[in-house]
């Protein structure tokens, strides 16, 4: 295996992995108080309009696994880059979209390039830091995709305003020219021990499955659960997920090992990391609509309050980058515990600070449990197979955030006017998330002391 080596190679990697993730993480929520906007500017209304977000969420869930394996055997610089420059293009489509489906298709294109770069440039970093300042240089750049991820809709809420829904756009382009600049100084880093060759095959079955499944998610709560075309999807995802397994086991250089689901404590963190964004999603959108419904604040009041949540979420992710790869499960499962505990105490808050102090306490949880899952899920893999990995890991949370709108339901619907009833409803889902999320912790019983993947220390990265 060929690694980054030097320490300004390691720093350029941990630059071009925390200006990506704040990059993808920003456009990912940016656009979904635009939302109106751009119906009134493309002539567009109704279930078309979801697409602008659905149409990212499901790229980006379907691509991802195979693109993590991708970047292994290519190069994750390579693929990184790649996924960018394919990123910031579909991002200058969109700012000029002259109607509803470009915009749409640039939107498809985005998640793309998302898909391509964030399990590469996890990989990446991984793979150019010495495992005693990984988690920590991770968690920063974790903890700056944080703040993109808290201030994304007041971003796109505040441009959308002010200038344009446009301008939203405009805004990636730079950022990922930077992100690009960043890596283009980073050390490239794959996977030598296997062939580099694509399996076509299993890349095409677990595609279609994915998608298939991102699209049941997505289009599942509109269509019914029992409806004829959320059975199709279910038949496509079951069907073609049988046959992506079958050729896999047989497969001499697989697409994704899988053994890997046999790395327990892998799959925990992953299960559990699955929880906790789908119920941080709620909280990003039930939360803002609650301080501008219920409690009866303006926008701009309402983003000065969601400033401590914001901060405490973003700051979770050097918190988590500290925690031993042997604790990590359970500080997993104590973080969703009090995830759990802070939203049943915000669904019942009798006044706006208590409100506050709880949502506060949520994003703290919430941030921690979500970085610690592409944290410790990248140490207890084998660093050859990162991106495999981290493909596999972002495909499964990516999935679980359309479940978080799912779960947003119509306090998501109100489009500011939410009920006190429809917001703690949400919250209380939530709530149930974070606490599934823990009983899957404590029913696989693992020994998280398993760091097999950890390689010995090399020059790369600050500590």
């Amino acid at each position: 295996m060929t690694t980054a080596s030097g320490g300004s190679a390691g720093r350029w990697a941990s630059a071009a992995v925390s200006s990506t993730v704040f990059c993808v993480q920003l456009d990912a929520f940016a656009l979904n108080l635009a939302l109106p906007g751009i119906g009134r500017d493309l002539g567009a209304a109704g279930g078309g309009l979801q697409w602008v977000v659905s149409g990212y969420l499901l790229a980006a869930g379907a691509l991802m696994a195979g693109a993590g394996r991708l970047g292994d055997l290519y190069g994750r610089r390579r693929l990184l880059m790649a996924g960018l420059a394919v990123f910031g293009g579909a991002s200058l489509v969109c700012a000029l979209a002259p109607s509803l489906p470009v915009l749409v298709g640039a939107r498809v294109a985005q998640g793309a390039g998302g898909a391509m770069a964030m399990p590469a440039g996890l990989a990446l970093l991984t793979n150019a830091c010495p495992p005693g300042s990984r988690a920590r240089v991770m968690g920063r750049a974790l903890g700056i995709g944080g703040v993109a991820t808290v201030c994304g809709p007041y971003v796109g809420g505040v441009l959308t305003e002010a200038v344009s829904w446009r301008a939203v756009c405009w805004l990636n382009v730079p950022l990922a020219l930077v992100a690009v600049v960043c890596a283009a100084r980073a050390g490239e880093s794959r996977d030598t021990t296997a062939p580099a060759s694509v399996d076509v095959a299993g890349l095409v079955t677990a595609t279609g499955a994915l998608a298939a499944v991102a699209v049941l998610v997505d289009r599942g709560p509109l269509w019914g659960w029992a409806s004829g075309p959320s059975a199709v999807a279910l038949a496509l995802a079951v069907g073609l997920g049988a046959v992506f397994v079958r050729h896999e086991r047989a497969a001499a250089h697989p697409l994704v090992d899988l053994t890997l689901f046999g790395n327990r404590p892998f799959v925990a963190l992953t299960a559990a990391g699955a929880a906790a964004n789908a119920a941080t999603v709620v909280v990003l959108f039930a939360v803002p609509l609650a301080l501008q419904g219920p409690w009866r604040l303006s926008a701009a009041g309402a983003g000065a309050a969601f400033v401590a949540p914001a901060a405490a979420m973003a700051l979770a992710g050097p918190v988590a980058g500290r925690i031993r790869t042997a604790d990590a499960v359970r500080a997993m499962a104590g973080a969703l515990v009090l995830g759990a505990a802070a939203l049943g105490a915000a669904a019942a808050a009798p006044s706006l600070p208590v409100f506050l102090v709880a949502v506060t306490g949520c994003g703290a949880a919430l941030g921690v449990a979500g970085a610690l899952t592409l944290i410790a899920t990248q140490a207890v893999v084998r660093p050859e197979r990162a991106g495999e990995a981290s493909g596999v890991t972002k495909t499964v949370i990516t999935t679980a955030a359309g479940l978080g709108v799912a779960m947003s339901g119509p306090a998501a619907d109100a489009h500011g006017t939410a009920t006190a009833a429809a917001v703690d409803t949400a919250l209380m889902a939530a709530g149930g998330c974070c606490l599934a999320g823990t009983v899957l912790l404590v029913l696989t019983a693992v020994r998280p002391g398993s760091s097999r993947g950890e390689r010995s220390a090399a020059d790369g990265c600050p500590d």
